[in-house]
């Protein structure tokens, strides 16, 4: 999953439902599932000879891109092994292992690694989540797949106040050193908070996780997250893994080709440029 210098230039494009409610506002009816994965696909042919991995969802694009041979073949893959059940009112209200994700057969399509989804809540009991993180390191060393864990804070559920800057922190208390091969984390203060206060809540990571770990993108204001990549990497991340960062600003337009050749590329040779000043 990593580049020749150590670093992870990953791009995500297993987004669901929340995709579905990006696109939503800038077409005329219902976004349908074959809307979706036109546009991940496309995402993939145009982004994945600037990554060094792709993380893809089961449900919307795995097979297909396998078939449409989209994947870059400089570009390894990660399929997302998570069911994400929504809720009334969260369009990701639990999360559940994805056993139709079977780690032999995407193995031999060419995957490396398996990724979970984790909410962690402030108040809920962390034994269900640890065990959960658990089963799934164990099915992915058994298959000889890397384990990416990607533990994401989130409200209570009775709506009651908390402190998503100290949840993050909890959370890789909790399960930063379950045995994982990659930790995927949010960034503090979404990196936009003043450099000490972001780079703080980095360095709070890099002391709770056992091993590698990269940001992800969600929250974050799209021209700030190389800044808040270098701030993360100087604290200790090794990269990032991130979807919205880099593709969101070509959702709704009309060539959504060029779109993605004349923005979200640059935004992605961008991010590796901030990985390579890093590392040097």
């Amino acid at each position: 999953m990593a580049r020749p210098s150590g670093t992870y230039a990953m791009l995500a494009i297993d987004q669901r439902e929340g995709l579905r409610a990006m696109m939503a506002p800038h077409q005329d009816g219902p976004v349908t599932d074959a809307d979706l994965t036109h546009f991940k696909l496309e995402v993939i042919e145009a982004l994945t000879p600037y990554a060094s991995a792709v993380l893809i969802d089961r449900e919307l694009a795995w097979q297909q891109a396998l078939d449409a041979k989209a994947v870059d073949p400089s570009c390894a893959l990660i399929a997302a092994a998570d069911v994400l059940i929504p809720s009334a009112d969260e369009l990701v209200a639990q999360v559940e292992i994805d056993h139709e994700v079977v780690p032999a057969k995407v193995k031999a399509q060419g995957a490396v690694a398996l990724k979970l989804l984790v909410l962690w809540r402030p108040g809920e009991a962390a034994e269900p989540r640890i065990a959960m993180v658990e089963e799934f390191v164990a099915i992915c060393r058994q298959a000889g797949l890397a384990s990416v864990v990607e533990p994401v804070a989130r409200a209570p559920r009775d709506g009651s106040g908390w402190d998503r800057e100290a949840a993050i922190i909890e959370a890789a208390k909790e399960l930063g050193d379950r045995g994982q091969d990659l930790y995927k984390c949010e960034i503090p203060y979404y990196g936009a908070g003043p450099e000490a206060q972001v780079r703080q809540g980095c360095a709070a990571l890099s002391r709770h996780v056992n091993g590698d770990w990269v940001v992800l993108s969600s929250g974050v204001k799209q021209d700030d997250f190389p800044r808040a990549v270098e701030w993360a990497c100087r604290e200790g991340a090794s990269g990032f893994l991130a979807g919205r960062g880099i593709w969101s600003g070509t959702i709704g337009k009309p060539d959504l080709r060029r779109a993605l050749r004349e923005d979200a590329v640059p935004r992605l040779e961008t991010l590796c440029n901030v990985l390579d000043k890093v590392s040097a």
